[in-house]
């Protein structure tokens, strides 16, 4: 009987502060920024998703660059076709809904904290 009421009580408890994160929002998409699937995004776009140059290469004698496009500055909806699009170097992740948002929600808030810095609205 005494088992049944501490496997009870867990779950009471459990129920009680399941809402609870250990981590807040915005740690959660940082981390998911840095490390989604094995590479972070923040590898080609850089620690603010500004974009970066990627590789430098040179063909017959001229020097190309390749560059990652800013992507703190696009609109949420593009946001999210960009994970449904193909792309020529990018690759293919498979994120939930919650995940890309979370993404976005990260990117938003980062910008808008360089822009306060910036003086900017």
């Amino acid at each position: 009987m005494r088992l049944y009421l501490y496997i009870f009580s867990f779950f009471i408890v459990s129920k009680i502060f399941a809402n609870d994160s250990f981590i807040t929002n915005l740690e959660y998409a940082k981390m998911l920024y840095e490390n989604p699937r094995g590479i972070g995004c923040n590898k080609c776009h850089g620690r603010y998703g500004e974009g970066k140059i990627i590789a430098k290469y040179k063909k017959k004698g001229k020097v190309y660059y390749l560059k990652s496009p800013n992507i703190n500055n696009i609109s949420k909806e593009d946001f999210f076709k960009s994970f449904s699009s193909r792309h020529k170097i990018m690759p293919k992740y498979f994120l939930t809904y919650q995940e890309i948002n979370s993404l976005y929600f990260y990117l938003q808030q980062i910008k808008r904290k360089i822009d306060k810095k910036r003086g900017k609205k």
